[in-house]
């Protein structure tokens, strides 16, 4: 690796003005032999972020475009950088010090092989715009706890059979490669949702994916960032079928995927969709997605018990959409 890396960080934002300036902060603190080149690109915000940004952080570039979804936004942000890696964090979300000079050296003492790493987080259920001083005593004293042991993290870091099971990288801890995400096209504009889930399935299939077991960031969970409306489509579960589809359950490093396990988390995500459904009003929607939920996973009590509720929008009226039952 270069002696002096430089990194861009790219942040999409969408009238996130409330916490965007702490995240901001969390980012300009880190220190470490790097150069730091910070994105925000704004994906059409109304609130006042824009102007608290060209206001308060003249440091920090500012992309604006028409709202097109953080998927666009963090695709900008990848086109506009020009530094060697690129980190993401969402305009929320928290970094802990020294967050990106542990990555930077875990990818050193891992080799040029390893074009992706990631690390642990911390769920931080808030309304709060700034981290509590003992939370981040706590979290730094249990960082310093885990070592660092890079060629067994080189070693295991092919992760394609862990991510067909669950998204085991969060986007606000990747720290990539540019020359890799370009490879890789970019995050897909057509899912807003489990749009980082299908980029990392898509580098696991190019890359070792090396992890920090360290929670070098906080991952905050308020009342804005939790979806109320049913989902239109189960997002995760395409997103791991598609990879599926394409290149099966072994990984690049011949391991193979446990298939049962495999199947019980496409049968969950096809079971939360179709209970989603449910509690929208949208029996016919739900029942297709249920039946799917019990045919991977037989013994699924939630399938069952969703399907078995779903049952009657073969007779009653779906109040979304009257008369429709769409392909699940």
């Amino acid at each position: 690796m270069h002696s002096s890396p430089t990194i861009a960080v790219v942040i999409p934002n969408y009238n996130a003005e409330r916490y965007l300036a702490a995240t901001l902060r969390s980012v300009l603190a880190q220190q470490g032999a790097f150069r730091l080149e910070v994105l925000v690109v704004d994906d059409g915000s109304s609130d006042g972020s824009v102007a608290m940004l060209k206001r308060d952080f003249p440091e920090v570039r500012v992309i604006e475009q028409p709202n097109a979804g953080v998927a666009a936004a963090r695709n900008a942000g990848i086109a506009a950088a020009t530094a060697e890696w690129v980190a993401f964090i969402d305009a929320d979300d928290i970094w802990l010090p020294g967050k990106l000079q542990a990555q930077l050296e875990l990818l050193d003492a891992c080799g040029d092989a390893v074009r992706m790493c990631s690390t642990g987080w911390h769920v931080w259920t808030t309304q709060s715009v700034e981290p509590p001083e003992d939370l981040l005593r706590e979290l730094a004293a249990r960082v310093s706890g885990v070592p660092v042991h890079a060629a067994e993290a080189a070693r295991t870091a092919w992760r394609y059979t862990e991510l067909l099971q669950d998204c085991v990288v969060w986007t606000s801890t990747v720290l990539a490669q540019r020359s890799l995400l370009r490879e890789l096209g970019g995050f897909d504009t057509a899912l807003r949702v489990g749009e980082d889930y299908d980029l990392w399935l898509r580098a696991s299939r190019l890359t070792p994916i090396a992890r920090l077991d360290a929670p070098l960031a906080l991952y905050r969970h308020h009342g804005a960032n939790i979806t109320h409306r049913a989902p239109e489509r189960n997002f995760k579960g395409e997103v791991v079928q598609r990879a599926i589809d394409r290149w099966g359950y072994q990984g690049p490093d011949g391991r193979e995927a446990s298939r049962t396990a495999v199947h019980a988390g496409l049968s969950r995500s096809w079971a939360d969709f179709a209970g989603a459904q449910l509690l929208a009003g949208r029996r016919r929607r739900a029942l297709p997605a249920a039946c799917r939920a019990v045919r991977l996973k037989p013994s699924s009590l939630l399938g069952w018990t969703v399907l078995c509720k779903s049952l009657p929008g073969l007779l009653l009226a779906d109040k979304a959409d009257p008369g429709r039952t769409p392909q699940a």
